[in-house]
C-alpha cells in the first residue's frame, strides 16, 4: 500500500465513506484552530529578546530550576517505584489485583485539588503517616520534597499504565526460551522483557515528566507556594498574574516549548512502539 505525502493524504488508503476528505477538513478546521490559536496567541505575546531578558529574573530562573529538579526526581522515584508495580500487575494472577490496577489509576481521573487535600491527610503534620513522621524529626508538607510528592502522586500512573503494557506486550515464548536457557528470573527480567518493553517504558517516563512538569493543584495545596523551595513554573505563571503578567507569560511560554519538546520525542517512540507491537 502506497504512502503519499500530499495534503490530504494519509498513511495508507482513504478511508470509504460518501464524505469527501475536504468536507473531513473543513468540519476539523474549528476544532484545530480552537486548540491553535490559544498557543499561537501566547507564542506571538512576547518577542524572543524579551524572554530571554525574563528568563534572567530571579523569580523566572528559581521557578525553571526548581521544576527541573522535581521533575526530574519524580521520573526518577516512579521508574524505579513504579517497574516492581507495573511488571506485578502485568506477569502475575493475584487477588486484588483488579484493585491495584483501580488505585494505581485513580490519580489520572481525581481532580487535583482532592489529590492535595488527600496527601495533606496522609502526609501532614496530623495525617496518618505524618504524625509518625513528624516524631521523627521529618516534616514533608510545604517542602521541596511536598512537590515531589504531589508530581509523583498525579504523573506515576501514567509511568505505570505504559509500563504495564509494555510488559503484557512481551512475546512470553522469548521469556520462557531463557528459562530453558537456564537462566535466572532477574536475568530475564534484565536481559528479555526490560529490553523488549523499552519503548513504552520510555513513553511512560515522558509522560510522567511532562505531567509533573505541569501539576499545579495538588503541589499548592500540600507544598505551597513559596519562591526558591516550593515554587515550580505553574506554581509561578498563576502568581504572575496577580503580580508580574510578563513573568507568567514568559513561563507559560517556556512550559509550551518544553511540553511540545516532550510530544514530539513522545509521538517518536509511541512509533517505535507500534512497529514493536506490529512485529
Amino acid at each position: 500500500m502506497k504512502e503519499s505525502h500530499r495534503f490530504g493524504r494519509i498513511r495508507a488508503a482513504d478511508p470509504p465513506g460518501k464524505f469527501h476528505r475536504w468536507v473531513i477538513v473543513l468540519l476539523s478546521l474549528p476544532l484545530i484552530v480552537f486548540i491553535a490559536l490559544p498557543l499561537a496567541a501566547l507564542i506571538l505575546r512576547t518577542s524572543p529578546s524579551q524572554l530571554i531578558g525574563m528568563l534572567a529574573t530571579r523569580t523566572v530562573a528559581d521557578a525553571v530550576l526548581l521544576s527541573i529538579e522535581t521533575s526530574a526526581a519524580t521520573v526518577v522515584l516512579t521508574a524505579f517505584l513504579g517497574t516492581p508495580v507495573a511488571y506485578l500487575i502485568a506477569k502475575y494472577r493475584f487477588a486484588g489485583r483488579e484493585l491495584a490496577e483501580t488505585v494505581m489509576d485513580l490519580p489520572i481521573v481525581l481532580p487535583p485539588a482532592v489529590a492535595g487535600v488527600a496527601l495533606l491527610m496522609a502526609f501532614g503534620r496530623s495525617g496518618i503517616a505524618g504524625r509518625w513522621l513528624a516524631l521523627a524529626g521529618w516534616t514533608i508538607p510545604f517542602t521541596t520534597v511536598a512537590v515531589i510528592f504531589a508530581q509523583m502522586f498525579v504523573a506515576a500512573p501514567f509511568y505505570v499504565k505504559s509500563a504495564v503494557q509494555g510488559f503484557r506486550a512481551v512475546n512470553a515464548e522469548y521469556e520462557q526460551s531463557a528459562a530453558l536457557d537456564g537462566a535466572s528470573s532477574w536475568q530475564i527480567f534484565r536481559s528479555v522483557t526490560l529490553p523488549l518493553s523499552r519503548t513504552f517504558l520510555a513513553g511512560g517516563i515522558l509522560m510522567t515528566w511532562a505531567r509533573s512538569l505541569g501539576e499545579f493543584g495538588a503541589t499548592i495545596i500540600f507544598a505551597g507556594n513559596f519562591p526558591g523551595r516550593t515554587q515550580t513554573m505553574p506554581l509561578a505563571i498563576y502568581l504572575g498574574f496577580e503580580i508580574d503578567f510578563s513573568t507568567a507569560v514568559a513561563l507559560a511560554i517556556v512550559l509550551l516549548a518544553i511540553s511540545a519538546g516532550i510530544m514530539i520525542v513522545l509521538r517518536m517512540v509511541l512509533r517505535k512502539t507500534s512497529v514493536v507491537i506490529d512485529r
